[in-house]
């Protein structure tokens, strides 16, 4: 693949796959805009593998928490720690069944304009909704397993591109009065085994292939969009310390809009 085509990938995976904007959308947008063949399902997961590992890190303490509580747990001690695995645990059960049930039946995924036309511009309004009307009172550590069970249901909602999985996720934490700061960072903490399993499915159909020039293109691209994506996540994080979801809302609306009018043929 061309290293041009492999650094933009990288850059938009980096710079949206954490923000509620649909990382997803904006890859099936990469070929249709530059003129070149789709990189196809399999990069689109490398680049979000690359994400994953920026997850980790800007997220460590959580994740050295989650580790410590399980082996608390295990020696029969309640830990927070543990119970954070549990949520995220819960939290990913719709989409591995939701995911499983779509690599069987249409393996390239579902990517057309208009569909993802249309999730841009209704996930945007949804979230900019979301964010007016819910409160801000509650932490991660006030989430309850029924809460988290329904967040991982709409999470599923994300295989469908355009939706935003962190988006989703962010946009139901807000409706049920999460912080704006928790609400995603419990998207992103949700994101880990989400994104770890499609990595593991999609990396083993990789190494079976034995292709050996889209294992390089695949590693170089992963690269890219950890350091993109380490720098959009602080972003994000200072953004919202003193700031809404708004502008993320207003831009999907916009953004929706231009794509359905690209789609139905009102501009060329």
């Amino acid at each position: 693949m061309d290293i041009i085509h492999l650094a933009v990938l990288a850059l938009v995976q980096g710079i949206t796959e954490l923000l509620p904007v649909s990382s997803s959308g904006h890859l099936v947008l990469v070929p249709l805009f530059m003129d070149v063949p789709d990189q196809g399902l399999l990069m689109d997961v490398a680049v979000h593998v690359g994400t994953l590992g920026a997850v980790v890190v800007y997220l460590w303490r959580d994740v050295w928490a989650m580790i410590g509580g399980l082996g608390r747990a295990m020696k029969g001690r309640r830990d927070p720690g543990a119970k954070l695995a549990g949520f995220l645990v819960l939290g990913t059960i719709p989409v591995v069944a939701a995911g499983y049930a779509l690599n069987h039946y249409i393996p390239n995924g579902i990517r057309g304009l208009d569909v993802i036309a249309w999730t841009t511009l209704g996930f945007g309004i949804l979230l900019l909704v979301a964010d007016k009307v819910g409160m801000t009172l509650r932490r991660i550590e006030h989430l309850r397993f029924g809460d988290v069970l329904i967040i991982g249901l709409v999470q599923a909602l994300a295989l469908i591109p355009g939706t935003s999985r962190s988006g989703i996720c962010m946009t139901a934490g807000r409706m049920m009065g999460m912080e704006r700061r928790d609400s995603a960072r419990f998207a992103m903490l949700l994101g880990i085994p989400a994104i770890a399993g499609a990595g593991v499915l999609k990396g083993w159909e990789l190494y079976r292939s034995g292709d050996a020039q889209i294992t390089a293109d695949a590693m170089l691209a992963s690269g890219l969009a950890f350091v993109t994506a380490l720098i959009a996540i602080a972003l994000m994080m200072a953004w919202l310390r003193r700031a809404s979801f708004t502008i993320f809302g207003v831009y999907r609306i916009l953004l929706g809009g231009f794509l359905l009018a690209i789609a139905y043929g009102v501009v060329g």
